[in-house]
């Protein structure tokens, strides 16, 4: 199946989420795209009704396309834990409730997991499996879309380190060929966007709508 080709110069990035659009904005800049985020254009954000990634992405990609009538992209993403059966997944942002408070998010994760399975003396090495979701959706004014999806494993650590990243990187720790000891939230930008689930979903839309 053929791709639809990106050719703008100007690329709206469908999300009020400074960390995300920073994040997306670093990863087109070597393309010669600018940037707008849907917040510079006071655009508003639609009720994400989607049940998976990928729908949620069309959507805000779809609706900011056709509200700016520009090419837009949008991300949705999060984490899902193993022994919550998925969850926070497609919620992971509602976890961290109206005033974007992560901090309490990660801490409800870790309660949330402590009551499934049981409170023990896990140590430094939690045995909790974990996945960063990345949905891309990439959308033109007249209702075309083109969709990717990036998945890295990863494991939950407690308490969270780093400072770096945004929402859940100072609690998840990525599962790497060379054995990687730092969450997301303890590496420079230029290191997470080389590896990370947002990494690997860009990948494929530059090389199906860019290259």
């Amino acid at each position: 199946m053929s791709r639809r080709r990106f050719s703008g110069d100007t690329l709206v990035i469908a999300s009020h989420n400074a960390g995300k659009v920073r994040e997306i904005g670093d990863l087109i800049a070597p393309f010669k795209v600018r940037a707008v985020s849907a917040g510079e254009l006071g655009l508003p954000e639609p009720e994400e009704t989607g049940d998976t990634f990928i729908a949620n992405a069309e959507l805000k990609a779809l609706a900011a396309a056709q509200a700016a009538q520009l090419p837009a992209l949008a991300d949705d993403s999060g984490m899902a834990v193993d022994a919550l059966d998925g969850a926070p997944g497609i919620y992971s942002a509602r976890w961290a409730g109206a005033s974007k408070d992560f901090s309490k998010a990660m801490d409800k994760v870790w309660r949330a997991v402590e009551d499934r399975i049981g409170k023990k003396e896990w140590g430094a090495e939690p045995p909790f499996g974990a996945q960063f979701v990345c949905a891309l959706s990439l959308a033109w004014p007249d209702g075309h879309v083109e969709s990717f999806e990036g998945i890295i494993q990863g494991r939950l650590v407690w308490p969270p380190r780093g400072l770096h990243g945004f929402g859940y990187d100072p609690m998840f720790l990525p599962q790497t060929k060379d054995g990687e000891t730092r969450t997301f939230g303890e590496m420079p930008a230029a290191e997470k966007h080389a590896i990370s689930h947002r990494a690997l979903a860009f990948r494929q839309l530059i090389d199906a709508c860019f290259s």
